[in-house]
């Protein structure tokens, strides 16, 4: 079950894995999120839309930090 972010939380996360052959949605996810390339990270809001895109590409990113 999720847990509810506190207001002015972030989250870092870090593509590891490319999006070459991977489903059209999750390369729109990973590029919507300013990924895109290898070892790019981006500070996100953590919101519950933002967890469900990490969710949806797990396989790909990596989480570095939860602020």
């Amino acid at each position: 079950m999720a847990t509810k972010a506190k207001a002015g939380t972030t989250v870092t996360v870090r593509q590891v894995r490319s999006g070459l052959g991977r489903k059209k949605d999750q390369i729109a996810t990973l590029t919507g999120r300013g990924l895109g390339k290898l070892n790019r990270e981006r500070t996100l809001e953590d919101t519950p839309a933002v967890r469900g895109m990490i969710e949806k590409v797990k396989h790909l990113v990596e989480v570095v930090d939860q602020a």
